[in-house]
């Protein structure tokens, strides 16, 4: 895997502004109703990315400070999300923000926790946290069974993938969401989500993973004519669906 996590995605700008999922707004509503959201929320999305994430509660009227350490990514999100106001780019990481003490209603995480150096990440949050604020962790958790579709695409990953065993193994286990919230104190909700793709969405979505290997990589040739097969023989109407498990972890810091 490469050493720093924040460099995964730099040639991958592109696809995952096009190709990744975003989050369903009934996210907004169970924030809403579990850790008080309101536009008057300031919210801190660190490992923002693109802006994914942080353009559902910009929609929402809150204030984000999208804080990205991967220049490519972060620069991306503020093309995207320049038409904000309430936006505020930010140059940092998990486990150094640069944000103010006491300074954010709730800290977001969107497909981004599992890179993070969960001490130094958690000490962090809870410094820049006011009193009472929440930590909200997502994850789109796309399906790897149920149906041959599904099941094909993952067996692909796993025999060409370049790393990817060793990434999906880093996702949050509830013994580590424990840890980090401390015991008893996460919640979680779960919720569908899904996205239809024709074959160039298709290809896209799979090269804005950080374990697809990209052109020149032993793999690639493989992987390609993997994915038009499985493609050829599994989509409808010239098309495919994604489908995913939208995770909500939530909670407030011992």
């Amino acid at each position: 895997m490469t050493a720093d996590p924040t460099r995964r995605f730099s040639s991958r700008v592109e696809n995952y502004v096009k190709y990744r999922p975003g989050y369903p707004s009934v996210v907004v509503r169970l924030l809403e109703e579990e850790c008080g959201l309101n536009g008057e929320t300031i919210v801190a999305d660190v490992g923002s990315g693109t802006g994914i994430l942080s353009e559902l509660f910009l929609r929402n009227g809150n204030r984000v400070y999208g804080v990205e350490p991967n220049r490519e990514m972060r620069e991306a999100g503020e093309r995207l999300l320049a038409a904000y106001d309430n936006f505020v780019s930010v140059e940092g990481r998990a486990e150094a923000t640069t944000l103010a003490d006491k300074s954010v209603d709730l800290v977001a995480a969107g497909q981004a926790f599992h890179w993070f150096d969960l001490e130094d990440a958690r000490r962090e949050f809870a410094r820049i946290l006011k009193t009472g604020g929440w930590v909200v962790l997502i994850w789109n958790d796309r399906r790897t069974a149920g149906t041959p579709f599904l099941e094909e695409y993952e067996r692909m990953l796993v025999e060409l993938g370049t790393d990817y065993c060793e990434v999906s193994n880093t996702w949050a286990d509830e013994e580590v969401l424990q840890t980090f919230f401390g015991e008893g104190n996460v919640r979680s909700q779960t919720f569908e989500n899904k996205q239809v793709f024709d074959f160039e969405g298709f290809k896209g979505r799979l090269m804005s993973a950080s374990y697809a290997p990209e052109p020149g990589h032993e793999n690639f040739a493989p992987m390609m004519q993997t994915l038009a097969s499985i493609f050829e023989r599994y989509a409808e109407q010239g098309t495919v669906a994604v489908e995913y498990d939208t995770k909500v972890f939530y909670g407030q810091l011992e």
